[in-house]
């Protein structure tokens, strides 16, 4: 399918050839979601951690008798029944990440690019360049109509552009390679570079 290219002055620069296996499925929101939540999964620290009876501060001395008080057996105070004991069956330091395949991760990011480009989401531009100028880009941005955008440029971002958008709220740049599925989903405009396209088409064959 085709679509058309513009410039960042909102200028036509002709259009380009989307390749129907990447950008032409019908987005299944079961695959989107699986992909999601293993990237957010591998995300997680996973650092929590509460103290065990055995960790906490108190003595370990027999609080009181076993027999003859009229009140219930305890040990020490470290017992999870009493206020500031250790806690029984607390989180511990792990790993929330699980495995996905490569295959898998390959079709979330195609159904990723589809629901973008059926939503009416998908905008390709010429080149993301800039002279490093954050205001002369902002200025461009907000013409475009951009809020919450994502660009994704070919192998490398150009190093003017990257300095000229990194102080622009909601506005991200990556390479090709770091294209991720949560990270388009989550922008309300994903925006292509033509070399961005050619690397992605790549990628994903």
């Amino acid at each position: 399918m085709k679509l058309d290219v513009i410039k960042l002055d909102a200028g036509k620069a002709g259009s380009i050839e989307l390749a129907d296996d990447i950008f032409g499925l019908e987005p299944r929101v079961d695959i989107l979601h699986r992909v999601v939540r293993w990237q957010r999964n591998n995300a997680q620290a996973g650092t929590h951690k509460v103290k065990t009876r055995s960790e906490t501060s108190y003595s370990t001395k027999k609080i009181y008798r076993q027999k003859g008080t009229g009140g219930a057996r305890h040990g020490d105070r470290n017992a999870p029944i009493f206020r500031k004991g250790g806690i029984y069956k607390g989180p511990t330091p792990r790993s929330h990440g699980h495995d996905l395949t490569k295959k898998f991760r390959k079709l979330g990011l195609k159904h990723a690019l589809s629901a973008k480009l059926a939503a009416g989401e998908l905008v390709v531009i010429d080149a993301a360049e800039s002279d490093g100028k954050t205001a002369a880009l902002a200025k461009q941005v907000k013409n475009l109509g951009w809020k919450r955008a994502l660009i994704i440029d070919g192998a490398t971002v150009n190093e003017g552009f990257a300095r000229a958008a990194r102080n622009i709220e909601g506005l991200d740049v990556l390479p090709s390679m770091g294209a991720n599925v949560y990270d388009i989903l989550k922008r309300d405009t994903l925006v292509l570079t033509k070399a961005g396209v050619e690397a992605l088409e790549a990628r994903l064959k």
